[in-house]
This record gives structure tokens, sequence and C-alpha cells, in this order.
């Protein structure tokens, strides 16, 4: 039986919106590189791996880890970078320098 490698991460905010609605949970999905094929009649891309397009979602991070475990998957942990902040104030762009 072949091990698929899974990749636990949490996902970056879209560039297009400014909130972080979909960053606070953990996400474990497939990291298995395999080859894909394009269906000549259709144009449809395929794969042999139905796994590929599989996410899941935690709480924390301790839970992805369990789950993984629990089902013998090959994991592998990316934390996420710590996000510089600055703060700003609208008022700041009307003041000559």
């Amino acid at each position: 039986m072949r091990k698929n490698n899974f990749l636990i991460f949490k996902p970056t905010k879209s560039a297009m919106t400014s909130g972080l609605y979909k960053t606070k949970k953990w996400c474990l999905s497939n990291n298995e590189m395999n080859e894909t094929f394009i269906n000549s009649k259709f144009c449809w891309t395929g794969s042999t791996n139905p796994e590929k397009q599989i996410k899941i979602f935690f709480d924390d991070l301790e839970s992805a880890v369990k789950f993984a475990k629990k089902n013998n998957y090959n994991y592998e942990i990316q934390r996420p970078n710590k996000r510089n902040l600055i703060k700003k104030s609208y008022s700041e762009n009307f003041i000559k320098k």
C-alpha cells in the first residue's frame, strides 16, 4: 500500500480581502505530487490520486497531528510566519511631510 504525504498548515489570507476569516484553523491536505493528465476530448485535467482534492480543517495543531497519526499518514508541519502589523491612521495621509 502506498503512503501519501500530507501537509499540515494554516492557510494565508486572500490578497483580495483585508480580513483574517479563514486563517484561524489548521488544514491537513494531500501533498503528494502525482502526474496529471489531460483528457483529449473535453480538455479536463485529471489525476491518479483522488485524495488530492481533500482538505480537512482542525481547530488546533494537536488535533491535526493526532488525526494524521491515527490514520498512519506521513505528514509535515508548516508553521505560519509572524505577521508584522504596522499601525496606520487615516489622518496620516493628509499630514505634510
